[in-house]
């Protein structure tokens, strides 16, 4: 099968890649390099049935594919925020463009979505019924009413248009090739604890928050789009853990000395955040396996392996952001 991956360069992109690849597809990947990176697919590069292409994707493009994974956007605070203009045209503009492209070639079109759809909600834990409680003029809204949009036009092609989409919620990610200063929380605490300073934990920590590991992810990607449900379906691990309890998790497996610093809590952050994955095991015959200790440890060693000195300045910056130097302007 012909397949095309955009933002495959990224995080979790490049692990969906590593996945279709071994099981024999063509892959197409289309990034531009914003927060994803040419190390994460080193090892396709050369590969006969890989393809990387270096795209905008809100500029149009024609490929002949037969499903596409749209995972392209800046998906962490520090990045989404940075430039939220762009944000929001790549959720809503790139969204487009890739529809119009699996109408015109009858592709299946999968969605990564997301649990910021939900805001701070106000229902727990939360199903996909469930309609949000989000802020649409705050900081955070570039990303989260950027996905809320891109569902809806998902659905509306679906619906005008007969594409086959497949549509997918994801909480809390984490595993190898996190960016280090992409300002979630697992890549922060585990950066600033390798580092030797303080672990910054915002508000009281009492915020909950639920952390799937990247390969069970990609699993329920897998399963979702080669399955017969529309969705939207929440993909996540359903053990809720606080802020508090993950920087302590942490600071035992890496630095027990290092301390815990309390900063304030950030505007629109949410205070509870856990999915309800009834869709996704009874539809997909899908739950994540790997325990959160586990992950934590390979996350560790993947970091540990590129960290190789102090750094003073722990917390991320837009200083530190990579990329195309196009993108580092208002749009």
């Amino acid at each position: 099968m012909r397949i095309l991956v955009t933002g495959g360069a990224g995080f979790i992109g490049s692990h969906l890649i590593d996945r279709l690849m071994t099981e024999g597809h063509e892959v197409l990947c289309i990034d531009n390099f914003y927060t994803g990176h040419k190390r994460n697919l080193l090892k396709w590069l050369n590969h006969p049935y890989f393809e990387l292409i270096r795209h905008d994707i809100t500029e149009p493009i024609s490929l002949e594919v037969d499903q596409i994974y749209h995972l392209a956007c800046p998906a962490s605070p520090v990045h989404y925020q940075y430039n939220p203009v762009k944000t929001i045209k790549t959720n809503v503009m790139g969204t487009l463009n890739m529809l119009g492209l699996a109408k015109r070639v009858k592709a299946r079109f999968f969605l990564a979505s997301t649990s910021e759809v939900y805001g701070d909600p106000e229902q727990h834990p939360q199903t996909e019924e469930y309609r949000g409680n989000v802020n649409p003029i705050g900081i955070r809204s570039c990303y989260d009413e950027g996905k809320r949009v891109a569902e809806t036009l998902a659905f509306d092609y679906h619906r005008q248009n007969d594409v086959e989409v497949r549509v997918a919620r994801i909480f809390n990610t984490y595993g190898p090739r996190m960016l280090e200063n992409d300002g979630r929380v697992v890549s922060n605490f585990v950066v600033q604890a390798l580092r030797g300073v303080p672990l910054t934990v915002y508000g009281d920590g009492s915020q909950t928050r639920s952390f799937c590991y990247v390969s069970d992810l990609v699993d329920g990607f897998i399963r979702l789009m080669n399955g017969e449900h529309t969705g939207p379906v929440n993909l996540g691990n359903p053990d809720e853990y606080t802020i508090l309890q993950l920087a302590q998790a942490v600071q035992q497996m890496v630095a027990p000395d290092v301390a815990i610093r309390f900063e304030p809590l950030p505007q629109d952050d949410p205070r509870r955040r856990k999915p309800d994955i009834t869709k996704a095991k009874t539809w997909l015959g899908w739950q994540p396996t790997v325990p959160l200790q586990d992950g934590l440890r390979l996350t560790v060693e993947d970091f540990r392996t590129r960290i190789t000195s102090p750094n003073p300045d722990s917390n991320p910056s837009v200083n530190d952001l990579t990329g195309s130097p196009a993108m580092l302007k208002t749009f």
